[in-house]
């Protein structure tokens, strides 16, 4: 079980859980933990966040979650849960979308998709190796941007897809070619995640950049309830 300590609203539709976990944890960037509510008559739900805290040891870990509509666990984390409480948690779990800290990484997020790249980027701000990160994330608007507080930065680029704030250097839009770093680092891994058609249209931009697709690690979601 972990005890919820900390509960801050990240956007209007998502909310960021800080977890004390009965040990210290040793999760990766990129991992996720395994959420389950057990209601009073024996019903379960499970659900995967990903974590968005970078590992440093201790015994704390973030999970940001998205309120989805109707959904069961998303709405019952929103609307109910609150410091002091505990939940049952299990992980950290993933060993493919992962990355380590010591190798040049792209990273390309969607929406929410963007809270295990936040990890990494944090790992790299934090030992010093920010020089190895470049993140790319698309927000559908300034309110819909995970993290709009400490995302930005010289490893970053936003792109804002329907709404963007005034004077903002690019025109609304989808992702393109062009929203890319450039040059890519030969050696970069490629880490994208997003909901499906996100996912698809970001790996073949980063394909047309001939990054190779061994190179390339996709992490799609779908709406879970």
């Amino acid at each position: 079980m972990a005890t919820v300590v900390d509960v801050r609203a990240e956007t209007s539709h998502a909310k960021t859980f800080r977890l004390a976990l009965p040990h210290p944890s040793i999760h990766l960037a990129g991992q996720h933990y395994i959420v389950r509510l057990t209601a009073p008559d024996g019903y379960t739900a499970s659900r995967s966040y990903s974590v968005a805290s970078p590992p440093d040891g201790s015994a704390e870990i973030e999970l940001t979650v998205e309120l989805l509509p109707d959904g069961e666990v998303s709405s019952f984390l929103h609307e109910v849960v609150m410091p002091g409480d505990t939940l049952e948690v299990r992980g950290p779990i993933g060993g493919w979308f992962v990355w380590r800290g010591d190798t040049p990484a792209l990273l390309v997020g969607g929406g929410s998709g963007v809270v295990p790249l936040m990890a990494m980027l944090r790992l790299a701000r934090r030992t010093g190796r920010s020089d190895l990160v470049r993140l790319v994330v698309s927000a559908r608007s300034p309110g819909d941007l995970y993290y709009a507080g400490e995302l930005p930065g010289p490893e970053t680029t936003i792109v804002y897809t329907r709404a963007a704030p005034p004077s903002w250097p690019r025109p609304v839009g989808r992702l393109n070619g062009g929203d890319l770093p450039a040059p890519i680092t030969p050696d970069a891994t490629a880490y994208v995640c997003g909901t499906p058609g996100f996912a698809d249209a970001a790996t073949g931009l980063l394909t047309d950049a001939t990054i190779a697709t061994n190179r390339i690690r996709v992490e799609r979601f779908g709406p879970t309830r």
